[in-house]
């Protein structure tokens, strides 16, 4: 029988195929890149401390291999077939994002590994956009969208033949997963021809740019790689000095001792010449704004609890100062950032005992070596028996992704949508459930904390 290669496997190909890809196509790419290494670099030589905590929890070695990228689909059944794609590759959607809150018309979900070993191994995520059509208020050019996406086919015929034989196989041998990452990464693929005349072109981008970018072309188009950083504030100061242009402010919360959440920033978006159908046989030249670098910096995942008390903190900031498109008021939205949150602990002592985030729980030195003569988990982490590590957060937040969106739109992009999530539609569309986040980190903070009482418990009570 023939060995099978594993999803891990499959997705470390594909991620460090599209990272090449990209790279070639957005040389800017590859210059965030170095930026990001020299800054981890330095971040890491000055903070030995850290550096000792992410080689401990053996996170250290997948802060450089690690990206998120970002398509938008346009139909049901190309959202239902990229799940089906995902899942070769060892990816689940995890966690439901509606984007119509902050005016971007369309709902998400984040293809990703979920388990630890899985995301050691390779934590490629794939953030997914669905185009909401019915938030196009004109009834005649919704129709039409809906046409123009309906005639389209994303995927080759080789990438749906080989995801049926993964499926039914139960995996890929050698030779099927490189076709299957070359012919799934044509889906991914930039293409300068538009399916459109430049006058549709035009009416979809006047109901919204993201509309166009969509519906316009061939394929959704990878339209960022996002690398992690270590210190988002020292990226976004230096990029202009490497030749980049920086979006006005970082979307998530404000700079602190121990981050949370995720924090984002970006250079604008290119403006890539394009060729439009000029309804006799021929092409008309003409420009597309899609394509962009963004840099993240990862913190600990909050709980319900927590992340009430950001999204409360995010909505006040917003109340005094809200952000503008072009940056104008960058400086007083930071400043009014930093200062309503300090209600927000910034200690990991204060961020664990006020149940605000998740945590891992491993035994110490002293707890691998010594007999403990208590079993309550506090009293352990007093007597220095276990020791505890903020869980990362693994997923994104639909302000600050709408925010990276609209800020690479371009400056007067920003439009107005009625709040609708409707996740019993999405996952109906996607034809799958997506995971809970809040449940999956709470199942990784209690399993690490009966680990540890479990070895310690297998061991005779001190006298």
């Amino acid at each position: 029988m023939t060995a099978k290669v594993s999803p891990d496997d499959i997705r470390a190909r594909f991620s460090s195929a599209m990272s090449v890809m990209y790279r070639d196509e957005v040389p800017d790419y590859g210059t965030l890149m170095e930026l990001v290494a020299c800054v981890n670099d330095e971040t890491l030589a000055a903070e030995p401390d850290l550096k000792e905590r992410l080689d401990a929890t053996d996170s250290l070695e997948r802060i450089s291999e690690e990206r998120h990228g970002a398509i938008r689909l346009g139909t049901a059944e190309e959202l239902a077939t990229m799940r089906r794609i995902f899942a070769v590759m060892g990816m689940w959607p995890v966690g439901y994002y509606d984007l119509s809150t902050a005016g971007v018309p369309v709902h998400s979900t984040a293809f990703r590994p979920v388990g630890e070993e899985a995301l050691k191994l390779n934590p490629f995520r794939v953030f997914t956009s669905l185009l909401r059509l019915d938030l196009i208020a004109n009834e005649a050019l919704r129709a039409e969208a809906a046409a123009i996406l309906a005639s389209r086919q994303i995927f080759t015929p080789k990438a749906l033949e080989l995801t049926e034989k993964a499926e039914k196989e139960n995996g890929l041998d050698q030779d099927d997963a490189a076709r299957f990452v070359a012919e799934v990464l044509e889906t991914f693929r930039w293409h300068d021809k538009a399916n459109v005349e430049l006058a549709m072109y035009h009416r979809l981008h006047d109901a919204h740019r993201l509309i166009a970018d969509v519906v316009s072309f061939k394929g959704p188009h990878i339209n960022h790689l996002t690398p992690r950083t270590l210190d988002i504030d020292k990226v976004q100061a230096r990029m202009s000095e490497y030749g980049i242009a920086p979006k006005a402010v970082v979307e998530g919360p404000p700079t602190r001792k121990c981050p949370i959440l995720l924090r984002q920033t970006s250079f604008k978006a290119l403006e890539e010449s394009v060729s439009f159908h000029d309804g006799e046989g021929g092409w008309q030249a003409g420009t597309h704004t899609a394509r962009f670098g963004e840099i993240e910096q990862r913190g600990v995942a909050l709980t319900p609890k927590g992340r009430a008390l950001y999204d409360k903190l995010l909505d006040d900031t917003r109340r005094l100062v809200r952000p503008a498109a072009d940056g104008s008021n960058a400086e007083a939205y930071q400043a009014a950032l930093t200062e309503v949150f300090k209600a927000f602990p910034d200690n990991w002592a204060d961020i664990r005992a006020h149940g605000l985030g998740y945590f891992s729980y491993s035994l110490t030195d002293k707890g691998r070596r010594g007999v403990a003569s208590v079993s309550d988990p506090e009293q352990l982490i007093v007597d220095g028996y276990i020791c505890f590590d903020a869980i990362v957060y693994e997923d994104f937040l639909p302000v600050s992704a709408a925010g990276i969106f609209q800020s690479n739109l371009g400056d007067g992009a920003q439009q107005e949508f009625a709040a609708s999530p409707n996740q019993m539609r999405f996952e109906v569309d996607l034809g799958a459930s997506v995971l809970n986040e809040f449940d999956h980190y709470t199942s990784i903070q209690k399993a690490s904390l009966e680990s540890c009482l479990a070895a310690l418990s297998a061991r005779p009570a001190a006298e």
